[in-house]
């Protein structure tokens, strides 16, 4: 009996959290649904129209959101990719082959979190402007990765900690190479994890502002985000309500990639094994 009622309990407070996250999602739904025209700064909570799709296809014309769309994808496919696959070696090397002084490179590998974003943003701007690098795909690729790379070092340093270093000795008898140790038997172990790491890097970098604005000027380098902001303009700028459908337009790609890859993500927090 008590657990029947601890579990209503469990379940009523997670349904009242829930509604409480989604109202905002909901405000945001029904007021890009208002039609340009009809659309003030009272927020409502009724629906008062269905203009969405045509909110979301005025957007599209308005700005250059194709082209934002396609960087986007290539800098949150290509950066988290490099990022799992170096900060997996970086793991490995330091667990299983037991790198000499190892906690200090994972030290220093993880050492760049520790300062603000902003604090590297001015001497980044003039570097990049020096090498040419600025307002490029490459350049951004590059910043992505490297930002990317400490927080993937340091989930996989944790799950390779917790095989067994038998593991890699018994993989060491039978005659296997180093790489195909890494890449035949630690990698496919770690597969959940990896899918993790991947998704939150590239959530992040796909909900990027600030170096956006930063090391990018053009439609075709500027990620998407940084698209979106400059559709709120105050000379020019689109309707509210196709800024919010905009939004909207933008948000679904991160919502299905959580939707079909929320197994592996679960197991991967948990850093389990399979």
């Amino acid at each position: 009996m008590a657990s029947t009622a601890s579990r209503i309990v469990r379940t009523t407070v997670l349904v009242v959290f829930g509604i409480i996250w989604l109202l905002p999602v909901y405000l945001l739904v029904i007021n890009a649904s208002k039609s340009p025209q009809a659309y003030d700064s009272n927020q409502s909570w009724i629906p008062t129209g269905m203009d969405l799709l045509s909110n979301m296809a005025e957007a599209w014309q308005l700005s250059n959101l194709g082209d934002s769309i396609a960087s986007t994808v290539i800098y949150a496919v290509v950066s988290p990719l490099i990022a799992v696959i170096v900060g997996a070696a970086a793991g490995f090397a330091i667990v299983a082959l037991g790198l000499k002084r190892g906690f200090f490179w994972f030290a220093f590998i993880f050492g760049g979190t520790v300062f603000p974003l902003q604090m590297i943003l001015l001497p980044l701007f003039d570097g990049y402007s020096r090498v040419g690098l600025f307002d490029t795909q490459v350049g951004m690729i590059i910043v992505y990765t490297v930002i990317s790379i400490p927080f993937s070092a340091f989930v996989m340093r944790n799950f390779f900690t917790g095989i067994a270093h038998n593991v890699f000795e018994a993989a060491v008898v039978d005659g296997a190479s180093t790489w195909r140790i890494f890449t035949r038997i630690y990698l496919p172990m770690a597969s959940s994890a990896l899918v993790a790491v991947f998704i939150l890097q590239a959530t992040f970098i796909w909900n990027d502002l600030l170096l956006g604005l930063t090391l990018a000027q053009s439609d075709n380098v500027r990620p998407i985000v940084t698209t979106l902001s400059g559709m709120q303009s105050t000379y020019g700028g689109a309707q509210l309500s196709t800024v919010l459908a905009a939004g909207i337009l933008v948000s679904l790609p991160t919502v299905v990639l959580f939707l079909f890859t929320q197994k592996f993500f679960s197991r991967g927090l948990a850093l389990g094994q399979y």
